[in-house]
This record gives structure tokens, sequence and C-alpha cells, in this order.
């Protein structure tokens, strides 16, 4: 029977691609949109797959997994059932964090700010762009409420199908909306031999510049 800590006690070289000050682009919205246009060209799975760290009322720190799915000089924007844990968490505390784990390219991003509501008439041209089955299970599901069995979502999902057959609008529910993390800082990791990783950070000097320095590894 093989060892689970053998897994734990493995090293991996990160081998030789750098990340030097000179290779950034000029903010670092600029420098995110590269590394991911390059995640998905070099075969990343879900290369907007993010890891949302927030703060829920009783101070305990949560995660989940969700997808970016807009991102300019705002912020980095996902969309979801905003009477959710992860919602009632934002509600509660606006700072987050949004780490991007890109693990075949010994690259991570990490993305820490503050989370503003994304406009209605924003969150309504995505809920529109979603295929019908996701805007049919969206309105089903309360996420993060308990229920009492599979059979019970399902057989919402059944009813609502009925009622909004496929080519049909189902109405956007009240309760699902966007959230944008505002970043006031974004450090890019690129994984080195040796564990001698560049990090490089860009911090908010103010609302129309950025600071840059390198971080030891």
């Amino acid at each position: 029977m093989t060892d689970p800590n053998e897994a734990l006690s493995r090293h991996t070289d990160y081998g030789i691609e750098r990340l030097d000050e000179s290779d950034l682009a000029g903010d670092p919205f600029a420098q995110f949109q590269l590394w991911l246009t390059e995640a998905a060209q070099r075969g990343v799975y879900e290369p907007n797959a993010m890891v949302l760290g927030t703060l829920d009322s009783a101070g305990i720190l949560q995660s989940r997994t969700v997808l970016l799915r807009q991102i300019d000089e705002r912020g980095f924007a996902f969309y979801t059932d905003r009477e959710s844990r992860k919602g009632e968490a934002i509600a509660a505390h606006s700072g987050a964090t949004l780490l991007f784990p890109w693990y075949s390219l010994h690259r991570q991003v990490l993305v820490t700010g503050t989370v503003d509501l994304v406009s209605d008439d924003e969150s309504e041209a995505y809920w529109q762009s979603r295929p019908h089955g996701s805007r049919i299970a969206g309105t089903a599901s309360r996420q993060s409420q308990p229920i009492a069995s599979r059979t019970e979502l399902e057989e919402r999902v059944q009813a609502l199908e009925m009622r909004y057959p496929e080519g049909t609008d189902v109405p956007r529910p009240e309760r699902w909306g966007g959230y944008r993390v505002a970043p006031t800082r974004i450090e890019f990791w690129q994984g080195r031999t040796s564990r001698l990783h560049d990090r490089l950070v860009f911090t908010r000097a103010d609302a129309d510049a950025w600071s840059l320095e390198r971080l030891q590894p």
C-alpha cells in the first residue's frame, strides 16, 4: 500500500521560467490578461477559476472556487446568488482575496481588494448570456440553503423547465447578480528552481497609479 506521506515529501523543480520587472506590462490588469491568455493557450484547465476568500460576520474565514467572468480596469467580476454564504460574508465584510492557481505553469496570481455590487444592467446582460439550463438551475437553487433531497431540487428544475421551455426567457431572480473585486494589491508569482521564486507585487498608490516591488520568496 502506498504511503500517503510520500506525496507530501516530494520536491518538484519549478524550472527556469523567470519573471523580471522588465517583463511586466505597464499595469497589473494588462499583465493579468497576458498571463490569463497564456494560461488558456497552454492548456490550463478552467484558467478563469479563482479561489475567493472572504470573512463572515462571525470572523470566520471562508474560501471557495468561483469563475472570473469579466476583467477590466474596475476589477475582477463574478456572478452568484447573493443570498448564498459568500453573499452573506461579503455583506458583512467587503474585503476579499482572489487566488488564481495555475499549477501546471508554476504560476499564481493573488489579488487583494474590496468587493462592490455589479450593476443590475451588467448582471442582467450576463444572465441573458448564460445557457438556458444554467438560468433554470440558478432560479431553482437557493444556493447554500439546506434541502431535504436531491430529488426535491430536480423536481424544482423540472417544474421550471415546463414553465420556461428552451427558447423562452427565464427571468433573473432578484437575489442573483454580480460582484466586482476592486484590487488594492496584485501579486504575480513565478516558481523557480530551488524555491527561489519570483514575486512581483503591484500596490495601488492612488486611483490612477500603482507602485511595484519585489518580495523575497
